[in-house]
């Protein structure tokens, strides 16, 4: 499995790359908001809790494209990918107006959660100017998972990488109006943003035409939707946008409830999130390149090598699980002090790294196992087990531990030993249905066909 093991590393190792890039967005438009104003800060903060659970919703959906491109690739059906694409940005351009129109009228839900009016008001105005990038990053998601399912994840990472100063040069110059420029603050951070959006499908758009997108047909001529596929897609994509967005969700919802605790806990909830989705985008990678491979096999029909992938990467991302841990517990109270110098921040912080690094072991082996199953098409089983792990488990137990509803007044601590165990109850049970998967040909067989 030598050579398997240097295909899903070189695979895996741009995908991180594009995650970290993607992440130090993020990173940006929250240091850069904050440096302006407190109030930018959290408006740009609150319009995020809103803009990215939708965007993962629809883009998981189209996640979809990567492990059937992939098996038409291992079956030998290259021409059969162009058509696929095409379908997929019918979807995609539906995708875009709906996530645009979502994003515009998400004023009442602010209001629901009794937001500050002041903190709304900037929250809209980012989200209303990050909404124009919405119908782009979808094409672009969708060029991009197209490209990962035929093995080329080197240009979504240079794509990634170019992104990420063009962004955070818009934010200096929109956030505080430089070189004539209106001098916006968190509104400046969603034109951005949108702008950033269409830099990356305008550069997608200019290097597809590589021979080996070329060569799927995809440019032979425009086909109309064609409804027998979109079906396929969304059978596919669909549980996998909402696994996505209920477990991106849950995390929101802890950040809200957590924010009743105090200012201590907000300041160790948040360190304590951002370490852990650090780690976490390693596996989640690698579980993407699982997809990849396993996928590949599948189309050939080689069940019993895909399984080998399979078993390959939750052996790697099992390893690098206990690094994660060894690094969370040794480095626990100097990781924090790159966020904060506050000491009741870094006591406790200290303590929520002792159970993020806990669960490292299920949180990590369960991103990869999760993509293992996508490239068997197995999309279903996942969805229910991680709604029942983070809606049934994690967030009721955390509740009932961080507020003391049973007198285990843990604050939040609490919240987060919910979400371990439910973390826990979904690697669990993946586990065992990726065994099960990858041993029953016949249900293998019926998945490939969607």
């Amino acid at each position: 499995m030598k050579s398997e093991l240097s295909v899903l590393l070189r695979l895996s190792a741009p995908m991180i790359a594009t995650q970290f890039f993607i992440m130090g967005m993020g990173f940006v438009d929250t240091a850069m908001s904050g440096q302006y104003s407190s109030l930018d800060l959290a408006g740009v903060a609150i319009g995020g809790v809103i803009l990215w659970p939708l965007f993962m919703l629809f883009a998981g959906v189209l996640t979809a494209l990567t492990p059937m491109v992939s098996q038409h690739v291992g079956g030998e059906r290259r021409l059969s990918v162009g058509p696929l694409i095409q379908q997929g940005i019918w979807v995609a351009m539906l995708f875009g107006v709906i996530l645009f129109l979502l994003v515009r009228i998400s004023e009442p839900l602010l209001i629901l959660f009794d937001v500050a009016p002041e903190a709304v008001t900037i929250a809209m105005a980012y989200l209303k100017a990050a909404s124009w990038g919405c119908p782009a990053v979808m094409l672009y998601v969708t060029l991009r998972y197209a490209c990962e399912g035929l093995g080329q994840t080197l240009l979504p990472m240079l794509i990634a990488g170019t992104t990420l100063p063009i962004n955070a040069g818009l934010n200096y110059v929109l956030i505080y109006g430089l070189f004539g420029a209106p001098e916006l603050g968190g509104e400046g951070c969603g034109w951005a943003t949108a702008i950033t959006m269409w830099f990356e499908l305008g550069v997608m758009l200019l290097v597809i035409r590589r021979p080996w997108l070329r060569n799927t047909g995809l440019f032979e001529r425009v086909l109309k939707p064609k409804f027998a596929t979109i079906k396929s897609i969304l059978q596919v994509g669909l549980p996998i946008g909402m696994t996505m967005f209920l477990e991106m969700t849950v995390f929101s919802l802890v950040s809200l409830l957590v924010g009743s605790i105090g200012i201590a806990a907000i300041g160790a909830n948040t360190i304590g999130g951002n370490l852990n989705w650090f780690v976490f985008v390693i596996p989640m990678a690698l579980g993407s390149a699982a997809s990849i491979r396993v996928g590949y096999h599948v189309g050939a029909k080689d069940y019993d090598r895909a399984a080998k992938v399979a078993r390959l990467s939750v052996l790697i991302s099992a390893t690098y699980a206990f690094l994660a841990s060894l690094i969370l517990v040794l480095g626990r109270e100097v990781l924090p002090r790159i966020y904060t110098s506050d000491p009741a921040v870094l006591v406790l912080t200290a303590e929520v790294l002792l159970i993020v690094a806990a669960y490292q072991f299920f949180d990590c082996t369960q991103a990869t196992i999760i993509g293992a199953l996508r490239g068997y098409k197995d999309t279903q089983y996942p969805m229910i087990i991680s709604i029942i792990g983070y809606w049934l488990i994690a967030l009721p137990l955390g509740t009932i531990l961080g507020w003391g509803l049973m007198g285990w007044n843990l604050g939040v601590l609490g919240f987060w030993i919910g979400l371990g165990c439910g973390v826990g109850f979904v690697a669990l049970f993946a586990i065992v249905r990726l065994y099960r998967t990858s041993r029953n040909f016949d249900r293998i067989a019926e998945f490939s066909r969607i």
